[in-house]
């Protein structure tokens, strides 16, 4: 324990951090959130029309590429790209063992079979060095997922797909905005998929999700397969879904979009702040982020070396702070999905025991950085006791 830390335990009392604050980001859009509210409310457009139409143009400029589709959720997001791209049953899928589990739910929900691939040590992402040992005559796209915000080797990625004629499905979810060599999340793949569920960067008041392409074809596979298999009404081409972006959500993702850029940029502020204050201390890995990457902080992971995540976690618990695991297990060790690897994923597995998620949002104030910096450094000190 340093002696700056030494000097601020002593003077700090205790303070309450929450895992994140959606409220107070409301506050301050909450006269533009009443009146697109209000103007949507007036239209009685509630499905598509100008709203949606209007958010989808944005999201598509700011993400750089040509085409962005809205859905329902960024679970059936993930689900309409793979079947745009006529992924289905006696089809895999590879994708990292270690992401929220709708990615491998919408694997089997297409009829495909999730193949999980055990993540880089440093980067928690995808180990791209193990990609090609698990691409069989099946296999037929690869699911990188840009974790906690920060993109995953996506050079490597389409590399490997190239090679072996693979598609690519980003799983942008955590990533809205990040970069990689200059390119946006989302750009380099056939598609990638959104979330904007309300703890997102880019958030919702409710459920929401996003496609995007470069490819008009596979834009329009979306178009159909969201709205009942039509692009008109009564029109149905395919067997399709019920999962639209609604027009109130679509009007405060609009709003949102215009300040996301700077909210990113505190994250990483806040991000650099937690380094500085977690660099002394022994038994704590901080997260790290490869040259050329520009992630966004959806999550702060870091990762406990020395004593026991879950008494560090109970620690802060006691002295006001929430935290998380993100992910508790790996996908392949839950219940639902243990059947579809029989292997293991060592890496993955290991870190889902240490790692612990810090509280991230652009409100966090320095002072509650050091808070909680401060009780992560006396606890794995007094830990090693």
């Amino acid at each position: 324990m340093t002696k700056q830390v030494q000097e601020r335990r002593y003077r700090q009392t205790r303070i309450n951090v929450p895992f994140m604050e959606l409220k107070r980001e409301h506050e301050i859009l909450r006269k533009d959130l009443h009146k697109v509210w209000d103007d949507v409310l007036d239209s009685t457009g509630f499905i598509g029309g100008a709203a949606v139409e209007g958010f989808e143009t944005a999201f598509a400029a700011f993400c750089e590429v040509k085409h962005a589709v809205g859905v329902g959720n960024g679970t059936d997001a993930l689900l309409l790209a793979l079947k745009a791209l006529g992924i289905g049953p006696g089809d895999e899928v590879i994708t990292a063992a270690n992401s929220f589990v709708a990615t491998a739910e919408a694997i089997v929900h297409s009829g495909a079979t999730p193949v999980f691939v055990d993540i880089d040590h440093k980067t928690y992402n995808i180990d791209i060095n193990q990609i090609e040992d698990h691409i069989t005559t099946r296999t037929k796209a690869i699911i990188p997922v840009h974790l906690y915000g920060q993109p995953a080797d996506m050079d490597s990625v389409l590399s490997v797909a190239k090679l072996y004629g693979l598609r690519v499905i980003e799983d942008a979810a955590q990533a809205h905005g990040a970069r990689y060599h200059g390119r946006r999340a989302g750009s380099m793949g056939d598609a990638a998929c959104f979330s904007f569920y309300p703890a997102k960067n880019l958030g919702a008041c409710g459920d929401g999700g996003a496609v995007v392409s470069n490819d008009p074809s596979i834009a329009e596979a979306v178009r159909r397969l969201r709205d009942h298999g039509g692009l008109k009404k009564y029109e149905h081409d395919v067997v399709g879904h019920n999962s639209r972006l609604d027009s109130l959500q679509a009007a405060v993702l609009q709003i949102k979009l215009q300040h996301l850029e700077g909210r990113n940029e505190m994250r990483r502020q806040h991000a650099r702040a937690y380094g500085e204050l977690l660099s002394q201390t022994d038994g704590v890995v901080t997260p790290f982020e490869p040259t050329g990457v520009a992630g966004v902080y959806h999550l702060y992971v870091i990762r406990t070396e020395r004593g026991s995540r879950d008494r560090l976690q109970e620690f802060l618990k006691n002295n006001g702070v929430q935290t998380g695991i993100h992910y508790p297990a790996p996908i392949h060790r839950t219940p639902a999905f243990a059947s579809f690897c029989e292997y293991a994923c060592p890496v993955a597995e290991g870190y889902a025991k240490r790692i612990l998620s810090l509280p991230m949002y652009p409100e966090i104030e320095r002072n509650q950085l050091e808070y909680v910096a401060d009780l992560v450094s006396m606890r794995t000190f007094e830990g090693s006791q």
